[in-house]
């Protein structure tokens, strides 16, 4: 399978679950979000996922989120030179799915659909909880042959879960790629410090989690030395193919 035909799930499956999820938000009343409003959103993107899961996660895993595939690429189950082509679909595919809102409605609609938190702290300590728990139910459901086959139902429960809970206190993000497409199309980047350091904060924090409680692992150096690793391997091999070799080959 090739990695262009992953990347090209990963945009896809972005796209649905951002504008899906947004134009949810649209038909929810834009804000505020209270009661029923909290409920149709939350089922928005909950089902949402479920449908970016069906239709693209067989080609690439399904990640639809930053901070999702740095918890897989740290599990090892994403190599080092995947990890900076998903993250660079999944921010295209939001981005595309926020055109697709300014399109039907305009800027000041797109701006609406950002992820804001009227308590900074509050928000902080949410979204960091709350992406740490989506990604161990990720890691755990995606590898344990006993929850697999209900990980495309457990996944987007979870986001639901997520979102009813969260909605209120930081906009329900835990997804980098999720909250940067509305900002930047709607030029309302309002706190977005916020969703891009502790939803990946989270996402380190819930790997962590489900290495030493579901597998028994204290010892995370190993795991932290073969991601560095990787990484410096990947770098290597950027600057290979930038840099021309000092000598010409000889000729045999």
């Amino acid at each position: 399978m090739g990695k262009m035909q992953k990347y090209l799930a990963e945009a896809l499956g972005t796209f649905t679950l951002v504008g899906i999820g947004s134009f949810a938000i649209v038909s929810g009343g834009l804000f505020p979000a209270q009661g029923a409003g909290i409920v149709s959103i939350a089922l928005g993107f909950g089902l949402a996922l479920l449908v970016g899961l069906y239709a693209f996660g067989e080609i690439s895993g399904g990640h639809f989120n930053p901070a999702v595939s740095l918890g897989l690429f740290l599990d090892r189950r994403l190599p080092a030179e995947d990890l900076i082509g998903y993250w660079v679909s999944q921010f295209v595919g939001a981005i595309a799915a926020s055109l697709v809102v300014l399109i039907a409605y305009d800027d000041s609609t797109v701006a609406a659909t950002t992820t804001q938190s009227p308590d900074n702290w509050a928000g902080i300590v949410v979204e960091t909880m709350m992406t740490a728990l989506f990604v161990a139910v990720i890691l755990q459901s995606t590898k344990s042959e006993r929850t697999r086959g209900t990980a495309l139902l457990a996944i987007p429960l979870t986001l639901l879960a997520i979102h009813v809970a969260a909605i209120p206190i930081s906009g329900a993000s835990v997804n980098p790629a999720r909250s940067f497409g509305p900002a930047l199309v709607g030029t309302e980047f309002n706190d977005y410090w916020i969703y891009l350091i502790f939803p990946t904060l989270g996402a380190v924090l819930g790997w962590i989690a489900h290495k030493i409680v579901v597998e028994g692992d204290t010892s995370l150096r190993d795991d932290f030395d073969a991601a560095r690793a990787a990484a410096s391997r990947r770098g290597d091999d950027t600057e290979t193919v930038r840099q021309p070799p000092s000598e010409p080959p000889s000729e045999t």
